[in-house]
């Protein structure tokens, strides 16, 4: 008995986010502006690409802090960013984006890298306890979160941003696993 399918490659659903097609998707939601404090997961894939690329303005920031009131200053002047980090940075920013993006609902988007996730692991199960705290503490504050785990995955980021705006409500975008450059 033969079969008519054919695989094409490995299946998507296996395979790590690709860098190239997460940033198209923040290019295709409109975010022109990418504040960074360093992330070991999302550099490779992510932010060393962004850093040569002339339809986006990369501003590297001190603090995970100051990107958040960046973000919130463009928002003010319609302009969408975003804001990459770790999630040693997302837990020290707590207050700033509680009192900022939270309290005065403003769309701040913040892409976050789960560094020393187990792939294949949900974060609220991972030996870190870094990790396993982080997804809990978005619900608390209600701030909408996903999770960007595999190449399937990466449809979400650009839906999650044009929420994000539409709705001017802040949300986070997990990255479990490290995309490819």
């Amino acid at each position: 008995m033969s079969s008519d399918v054919h695989s094409t490659g490995p299946d998507p659903a296996t395979i790590a986010p690709v860098g190239a097609d997460i940033i198209a998707a923040i290019k295709a939601a409109g975010v022109r502006h990418v504040m960074s404090v360093p992330d070991i997961v999302t550099s490779n894939g992510i932010l060393f690409p962004l850093a040569s690329d002339a339809d986006v303005r990369l501003v590297r920031v001190c603090k995970e802090d100051e990107g958040v009131g960046i973000c919130a200053g463009l928002s003010y002047c319609r302009q969408r960013a975003i804001l990459l980090m770790q999630h040693t940075g997302l837990l020290d920013s707590i207050n700033a984006m509680r009192a900022v993006a939270v309290e005065y609902a403003l769309p701040i988007v913040m892409m976050v890298g789960l560094l020393e996730k187990e792939p294949g692991v949900l974060p609220t199960d991972s030996r870190r306890y870094g990790v396993r705290i982080v997804q809990p503490i978005l619900d608390a504050m209600g701030i909408r979160h996903v999770l960007i785990e595999t190449q399937v995955d990466v449809g979400e980021v650009q839906a999650a941003i044009e929420a994000a705006y539409a709705q001017s409500k802040p949300v986070v975008i997990l990255f479990g696993r490290r995309p490819t450059a």
